[in-house]
């Protein structure tokens, strides 16, 4: 399995109702809908907000997805646990009627990312071309033009799964995954697009590549990215690539 199979569709239509169902002995996850909708995804933000705005020093991680929740928490006893688990699955519950009557969220922040979709750094943009029966120029023009939003980040650190994806570009994941996908790589597939914060093996269609760091350790925050974030595509030529990838490097 690839990390990078996160690239289900986006479904529209009727939804199947929240469930919240036990994580072995130490979480629980909460799985709003049973297909990835982008208001299903900013529901599932919301409740990690509520649940992680709590601060219950019992609760060790929660991690938003990209239509679920997962709680993970400590206890002492069997009793213990089970007590806990009864008062997450209630607060769950309540916190997703909280954020189901709320208005949508709108993006904290618009983050551009410039990206060269040269085809050196391209080597699935001529067969995205075939399968959509675009011109190149036209998968960038659509590609740049989305309002991508990011969903999750996952598999790796900093690495964000993006949904607003232009129908007319969803194609599905490479027959045969590359065991070697470049770090910066910015590649679709279904509905989403990704970015590749490390060198990786990958199965999405890359049709370009940022020379910006998705994640950086020595910086704060270590990611460029948060789940909630408007990302704004923007097309550069392959010198200017190679300026930002050198200001990067010396600073």
């Amino acid at each position: 399995m690839h990390g990078d199979g996160a690239g289900v569709r986006v479904k529209a239509g009727k939804r199947a109702g929240p469930k919240v169902s036990p994580l072995g002995d130490g979480a629980l996850l909460l799985t709003v809908a049973d297909t990835l909708d982008l208001d299903a995804n900013a529901l599932a933000r919301s409740v990690a907000r509520d649940i992680r705005g709590r601060r219950l020093e019992w609760v060790t991680d929660v991690i938003p997805a990209l239509v679920t929740v997962a709680v993970c928490f400590d206890s002492r006893t069997a009793r213990e646990a089970g007590e806990r688990r009864a008062t997450l699955e209630r607060m769950l519950l309540e916190a997703l009627e909280r954020a189901a009557g709320a208005r949508a969220d709108a993006p904290a922040r618009t983050v551009e990312i410039p990206v060269c979709y040269e085809a050196v750094f391209a080597p699935d943009l001529e067969e995205v071309t075939r399968q959509t029966g675009l011109a190149a120029a036209q998968v960038v023009a659509l590609h740049v033009a989305a309002p991508h939003r990011v969903l999750m980040l996952g598999f790796a650190p900093g690495h964000p799964y993006i949904g607003g994806l232009d129908a007319r570009l969803a194609v599905p994941r490479r027959a045969s995954p590359r065991l070697r996908v470049e770090a910066g790589s910015v590649a679709i597939a279904n509905a989403q697009t990704s970015i590749y914060p490390f060198v990786t093996p990958g199965g999405w269609n890359v049709i370009g590549r940022t020379p910006l760091a998705l994640f950086d350790p020595a910086r704060e925050p270590a990611t460029l990215l948060e789940p909630g974030d408007a990302v704004a595509f923007k097309p550069i030529s392959r010198a200017e690539f190679e300026r930002i990838a050198r200001d990067r490097r010396a600073s």
